[in-house]
């Protein structure tokens, strides 16, 4: 039976035990901070970026994958015939998933490319549930129906306290966001079906507790949860009241907390935490 290999982007939040368990090739993202490129997981770190970000001249900029890291992988993972699973973060925030598709047509070995519409834990909930199948000796039909199935089961909420990076970025005007940090404004996003949607704004931190508290009671009362991760910027006092409520409504699962990949970093800004979770 042909064995199949699986193929991320280094946006999905995986820790690196379970990179080694499950034997995943990771192809890098890079940024620029003042002239200097920085490689994902390579010449950075998810901790040293904030740090760098804040000190930067000007708003680092962000680059996908070359094609050619992905012809590359591609045509080393197939070389014995395997298949090849590739997964990628959401299109709505990066053309990585072009990259992965171009890279597919060049290359000599049979690739699958999917879209994962999400990024960071929500990412590595489809990698780890496609690579579990891939260890029961599931075909790609089956593993990608699982994803599917995780996909369409996860919830991603970010919090943004901080709209200078959004402004930077050009995602909102420099009125609205000169306004809005005046005003202490604070921004609730979700990621659905691929795309970025802003469920709440308000001033200060109060909005942004009760909606927690309203997700957390539906998490409760809603389908069994299977996993939970927390992502964030230096976000430690807001992660750490986060992590308690979920440990103590849910103390049989493991949270994994996580200072974000620089891509996601560089578009929220400081301070900013994301809730992630699956259900079943």
């Amino acid at each position: 039976m042909t064995s199949i290999k699986i193929v991320t982007d280094s946006s999905a939040g995986l820790t690196d035990e379970e990179i080694e368990k499950y034997n995943i090739t990771i192809i890098p993202l890079s940024v620029m901070i003042d002239g200097t490129i920085y490689v994902e997981r390579e010449t950075i770190t998810n901790q040293q970026f904030p740090e760098l970000m804040k000190n930067a001249k000007s708003l680092p900029k962000t680059s996908q994958p070359p094609i050619g890291k992905f012809v590359e992988a591609f045509d080393r993972l197939g070389a014995d015939g395997s298949e090849i699973l590739c997964v990628t973060m959401m299109e709505s925030i990066s053309g990585t998933i072009h990259a992965a598709q171009q890279a597919a047509s060049l290359s000599k070995s049979n690739v699958t490319v999917i879209d994962s519409q999400t990024t960071d834990r929500g990412l590595a909930f489809q990698v780890l549930a496609a690579a579990k199948q891939i260890e029961l000796g599931a075909d790609m039909k089956t593993i990608v129906a699982k994803m599917e199935e995780v996909r369409d089961h996860s919830k991603l909420y970010l919090a943004v306290v901080n709209l200078n990076n959004l402004v930077a970025g050009g995602r909102i005007s420099k009125m609205a966001g000169a306004l809005s940090n005046l005003l202490n404004i604070k921004v609730m996003l979700e990621v659905a079906q691929g795309e970025i949607q802003i469920r709440m704004k308000g001033r200060g931190m109060k909005p942004i507790n009760k909606f927690m508290d309203d997700v957390y009671e539906k998490m409760k009362n809603g389908h069994k949860v299977k996993a939970i991760g927390i992502s964030h910027v230096q976000a430690d006092a807001a992660v750490a009241k986060m992590k308690a409520t979920l440990e103590g409504l849910f103390p049989e699962i493991k949270i994994v907390v996580r200072e974000t990949v620089p891509i996601i970093a560089t578009h929220t800004g400081m301070g900013a935490f994301c809730l992630l979770y699956y259900t079943e």
